[in-house]
């Protein structure tokens, strides 16, 4: 890549900054073994960012890579793992129990029909992500988030066929099953399993409200320190990366580091959640829908991305990968509308 096209690719990060809707970004792309990275704003390099439900990704990688070995099958029901405390009233719907249905699967796929502890309202009609939109800090424990969950309604049977909801909770239950059946906390085992392994050094997962080494993540024109929320999030949403090291783990995660290349096959039972994204298994797809990529210029994209702007894809096929942050959660689709530009720019250089 020569300085003109570098250049090219930094004047979109510098472009997209407008002090209104984003502050700063931190992008890095790779293409059959050519890498760039850029920052704009209030970024550095290897400035440690939120990347928020991105982390989902560490905990599916860990999944499957139990799976590949053995440790268990992500059709074991989840009871198997959690308390008798923890199960009950998990899934109650139109007067049936189905929290013995559930599957690990399920819960990865977000199949399980679970509700949002986050996003989803509760009987005052309030969600937590709405009070913490409004700089409602605040703090919670495995035990609160699915309690909170279990006061609202299921929305479906588990397994529906065609049925998937985004939940949150889903992840936090993973979370403890992990943790019960290494008997390692879930930062031990991203720190064990993942990040000592690809030799991050500025990766971990957010525990202390004292640590304010990462972003504040931007609500519209405004800061929002939420630190409390952040320390609560876990393996729904509370890892702490930069963009390099990001890139780092998604080329592991669809290379074979993590669980044999020939699984992420199976993973990709695609249910919409917000569109254009679906949910596979553990992993997303995002793929433009052919009025806006009527040349296929924009190949489809499988990772995760984050509330914060956060996002890690890949299509490992074309050797394509990128990851980033415009670190903005008042606009959901910037970062997907700067990444399309980047890609764009960066495969017109062929």
């Amino acid at each position: 890549m020569n300085d003109l096209q570098k250049q090219a690719l930094q004047g979109i990060l510098e472009k997209a900054v407008d002090h209104k809707r984003v502050f700063g970004t931190s992008f890095c792309i790779k293409y059959q073994g050519d890498l760039w990275s850029g920052q704009s704003g209030n970024f550095t390099y290897d400035q440690p960012y939120f990347i928020a439900s991105t982390t989902k990704l560490f905990v599916s990688a860990i999944f499957l890579q139990f799976h590949s070995k053995g440790i268990l099958s992500l059709e074991d029901k989840i009871g198997k793992f959690l308390d008798k405390q923890t199960m009950q009233g998990i899934h109650y719907y139109n007067g049936k129990d189905y929290a013995g249905e559930i599957t690990l699967k399920n819960l990865l796929a977000h199949t399980s029909g679970i509700p949002d502890y986050f996003q989803n309202k509760d009987s005052q009609g309030v969600s937590l992500e709405t009070e913490l939109k409004s700089g409602k800090d605040q703090s919670w424990t495995f035990a609160e988030a699915v309690e909170r969950s279990k006061k609202m309604k299921p929305l479906f049977i588990p397994g529906t066929k065609g049925k998937a909801h985004y939940s949150d909770t889903n992840f936090q239950l993973l979370g403890k099953i992990m943790e019960n059946l290494t008997q390692r906390s879930v930062a031990e085992n991203f720190e064990e399993l993942i990040i000592h392994p690809l030799g991050l050094q500025h990766t971990y997962l957010y525990k202390s409200t004292e640590d304010h080494l990462p972003k504040n993540i931007f609500f519209k024109d405004s800061e929002l320190p939420i630190p409390g929320a952040m320390s609560s999030f876990g393996p729904d949403g509370g890892v702490v990366s930069t963009s390099s090291e990001m890139m780092v783990f998604i080329e592991s995660f669809f290379n074979g580091e993590f669980f044999p290349v020939s699984v992420i096959k199976g993973l990709k039972v695609w249910n919409s959640i917000f569109y254009p994204v679906k949910a596979g298994i553990g992993i997303h797809r995002f793929r433009l829908p052919w009025l806006f990529n009527p040349t296929g210029v924009i190949p489809e994209l499988i990772g995760h991305s984050g509330l914060s702007g956060a996002m890690a894809y890949a299509n490992p096929e074309k050797q394509l990968y990128i990851t980033g942050t415009v670190n903005q959660i008042a606009y959901p689709d910037t970062s997907f509308r700067l990444a399309i530009r980047l890609i764009h720019k960066f495969l017109q250089r062929n």
